[in-house]
């Protein structure tokens, strides 16, 4: 079967876009091929800077015959109904139809449509144009004659304007031969904007820039590499890893690997080639991620570190060029050596500028004075200055200082829940924003934090406030690590609490794929810090109140403790009801419920939306460590807020569940919850509880005992946490559940004893709902 080769060639494609240009290429031929009627066995995708290759092997030469079956109207139908059918069907006169009976319809005109199939070449000359001038670029551009626009001429040439092709960046030349291997492939001619689809193709742009006639996949490729072009870009990128460590090696020196620098620098060259270049050791005196950002950023090379160190940099660097130089790379090394001393010089101007005092210290005063700061600090200083500028966290959710101060209240409530130290969470608060101000993260916004606990230890910061000010940001995605320092716990929580508040305050929730403010990810953050550092809080505790102070502005709410009095007064039972909406209002100065002011009806609304953002969060968590899915919606209610005593209901009800004992407790209340849920749909009465004295047979006696004593058993041990115990204690009421079926008749014709037996069975459910919601789980 034959084989198809493409080649695509223009000027430098960024390296950013070409693996996923090279699949979408693959997709839309082979799709369009497949839909024309075509079939393949196998399509492999290449890219180069300079190119886009595909090989697909093989493909059907030709289209196979179709017969299309096309119904028509009656015979009997209007002249004009049965002209439009034979148009339709391509007919010209009605005897060149069928005439079919059916016994309910009766008789019907029908067409058989013969298809003959197409030559494979036929299909690729016509359905490739339209790929290549439909091509999904992010951004495209037309060049030549194509930039002009249309009736404008420049040395002969007229502008085709607005209806000429447009590439990322001008194409240049097409290869599309077609045959099997043993028979003389041919050329497939298709013409887009006066490049014609040959056999011809270049090779290194200096190293062999002269033409080169191409076949077949195979020499293609050996075309190219006799012409210094590895079209593979996996193989280049282990060009490049290998010989850059063993470069590295060479000199005594260990490659500092970085995978998302390998995939750039592999799609910047065709032909690599490793080379050392080397800098002055003063510029090792600066923190190792700004060298390291510097070289990567400025001039995409790899750096280096002495054999066996695990931190410290050494002064040699790694650049990958893409010609054979004659003189061995010298130059090219001096050149990449001069450009990298120049961009460390600045860096290490940033680095010891940071370390300095600000020229205008009599305008901070202000703002030392709000945040405690102390301004003979150098990032006190910078703190000072993020809100004396007032610079803008978001326009409807005020400053990067009002943002400081609300996460501030919030890390002063999460500190005793968390057990962090709260004045060095304070600290770390007001500290954890400063380096944002640093000319270091100026230059290198990838910088955040890790330069502000560089500065904070510099200037004597307790360590736990050090790796707060980095830490706070994490985790950052799934495989991101979390903070293990309670008060970086602390500050973490309050960050991501606060930013996940704010948006939903202002109606800037995710919506399908879009999530401009990663909120899916500070929720996931969130979760990941509760369950993995096994933190126990009541995430509506801290949502209410933060929409309200995001509603209402800054109230006594911010003044810390806000949470303190209603625990201690109110109580938990409360927490939506007359007395805590009464406290709030007192406290806020806005009006209870139920007047005219929709606040408290807004506020609860979207902390339910919330909530139920972080359960979502939760599960794609939770199935991610294994868990069933019908086991995570069997112990998570809608108001469940302490996740981490979610994930261990989940855990034990994994574990239970396999056992006799956990078999007992699922088919013992599934049977009494599936009859009271039926006969709830019916509208059947339901006593309200359980009457003894309505209690006539031993069977129903004996199951409201048991109930009452596993009740008892499994509320002593949920209040311990003690989820398996509880779940043991429940699973004793599947013998006299069994026997009360088999001796009892639910459905009474007393309406009474049917309510009270009922009633019965809703107790088995309450009892069992302190733990789980059984009726969810399979099996």
């Amino acid at each position: 079967m034959p084989d198809l080769l493409l080649e695509l060639r223009s000027e430098e494609i960024p390296a950013r876009l070409q693996r996923k240009a090279a699949g979408d290429l693959k997709k839309l031929v082979t799709d369009a091929l497949v839909e024309a009627g075509l079939s393949y066995e196998g399509a492999r995708e290449y890219w180069t800077p300079r190119r886009l290759a595909l090989d697909i092997r093989g493909l059907t030469a030709r289209s196979a015959d179709v017969r299309e079956e096309k119904k028509g109207p009656r015979v009997d139908a209007p002249e004009k109904a049965i002209e439009g059918f034979l148009r339709g069907a391509g007919l010209s006169d009605v005897s060149q139809a069928q005439v079919v009976s059916d016994p309910k319809k009766g008789d019907f005109y029908v067409a058989f449509i013969e298809k003959p199939g197409r030559p494979a070449e036929e299909i690729i000359a016509a359905v490739m144009p339209g790929i290549i001038r439909d091509f999904p670029w992010p951004k495209s551009m037309r060049s030549g004659s194509a930039s002009m626009p249309r009736g404008m001429s420049y040395g002969g040439i007229e502008g085709k304007g607005s209806e000429s092709l447009r590439w990322v960046r001008p194409l240049q030349s097409i290869v599309c031969t077609f045959g099997t291997e043993h028979d003389e492939v041919a050329v497939i001619p298709f013409e887009i904007d006066g490049i014609v689809a040959s056999n011809i193709t270049y090779g290194h742009r200096f190293h062999a820039p002269e033409a080169i006639t191409v076949k077949r996949f195979g020499d293609y490729v050996a075309s190219l590499e006799k012409a210094k072009v590895v079209l593979d870009a996996e193989r280049r990128r282990q060009i490049i890893a290998q010989d850059a460590a063993n470069l590295a090696f060479a000199n005594g020196l260990d490659l500092v690997e970085d995978a998302d620098l390998l995939e750039e620098v592999s799609g910047l060259v065709e032909y690599p080639h490793v080379l050392l270049g080397t800098f002055e050791d003063d510029f090792l005196s600066i923190p190792a991620e700004i060298i390291r950002l510097t070289i990567k950023t400025n001039q995409k090379c790899f750096v280096t570190r002495p054999h066996g160190e695990t931190e410290k940099l050494s002064n040699h660097f790694i650049l990958v060029s893409n010609i054979e130089a004659k003189d061995g790379g010298k130059e090219i090394m001096h050149g990449n050596g001069k450009v990298v001393r120049a961009r460390l010089s600045d860096a290490l101007h940033f680095w010891k500028r940071d370390q300095g005092d600000l020229p205008d210290l009599d305008t901070l005063k202000a703002s030392a004075a709000k945040f405690g700061l102390d301004l003979a600090k150098p990032l006190d200083q910078r703190m000072a200055k993020l809100d004396a500028l007032n610079v803008t966290f978001h326009a409807k959710l005020g400053t990067q200082g009002e943002r400081v101060a609300r996460i501030r209240a919030l890390a002063k409530e999460l500190a005793p829940i968390v057990g962090a130290d709260a004045a060095l969470v304070d600290r770390a608060v007001v500290l954890a924003k400063a380096d944002l101000r640093t000319e270091a993260v100026g230059e290198f916004p990838e910088l955040q934090g890790v330069m502000g606990r560089k500065y904070a230890l510099l200037q004597g910061e307790h360590e736990s406030v050090a790796a707060a000010i980095e830490d706070h940001y994490k985790p950052q995605g799934p495989s991101d690590r979390v903070p293990d320092d309670r008060v970086a716990i602390t500050v973490a929580l309050a960050d991501k609490l606060d930013t996940l508040v704010g948006f939903w305050a202002i109606d800037e929730k995710p919506t399908g794929s879009k999530d401009p403010f990663a909120l899916r990810r500070a929720a996931l953050g969130v979760v990941r810090i509760l369950l993995e550092r096994g933190v126990r809080l009541s995430l509506l505790s801290e949502i209410i109140p933060a929409l309200v102070v995001m509603k209402v502005g800054p109230s006594n709410l911010t003044s810390g403790g806000r949470f303190t009095f209603w625990k201690k007064n109110i109580g938990e039972t409360d927490l939506l009801g007359p007395a805590f909406f009464g406290w709030l209002s007192e406290r806020t100065q806005i009006p209870v419920p139920g007047s005219s002011e929709p606040v408290w009806q807004e506020t609860i609304s979207e902390a339910g939306h919330l909530l139920s953002f972080f359960h979502d969060r939760l599960k794609v968590y939770l199935r991610d460590q294994g868990a069933r899915h019908d086991i995570i919606d069997a112990v998570l209610t809608p108001e469940a807020d302490d996740l981490l005593m979610v994930a261990r209901r989940a855990e034990a009800l994994t574990a239970f569940i396999t056992s006799e004992d956990g078999i007992n407790l699922l088919a013992g209340t599934k049977r009494a919850t599936q009859l009271l849920a039926a006969e709830e749909k019916k509208g059947t009465v339901v006593a309200d509880a359980v009457s003894e004295a309505l209690l006539t047979l031993d069977a129903e006696k004996a199951l409201y005992a048991a109930i009452r004593v596993a009740t008892a058993e499994a509320a002593e041990a949920v209040a311990k946490e003690d989820f398996r115990s509880a779940m043991q204690a429940l699973s004793k009421l599947r013998a006299p559940v069994d026997t009360f079926f088999d001796d009892v008749l639910v459905n009474d014709e007393d309406a009474a004893i049917r309510a009270n037996r009922l009633a019965l069975l809703k107790a088995i459910r309450e009892a069992t709902g302190t733990v789980a919601d059984f009726s969810k789980i399979a099996g």
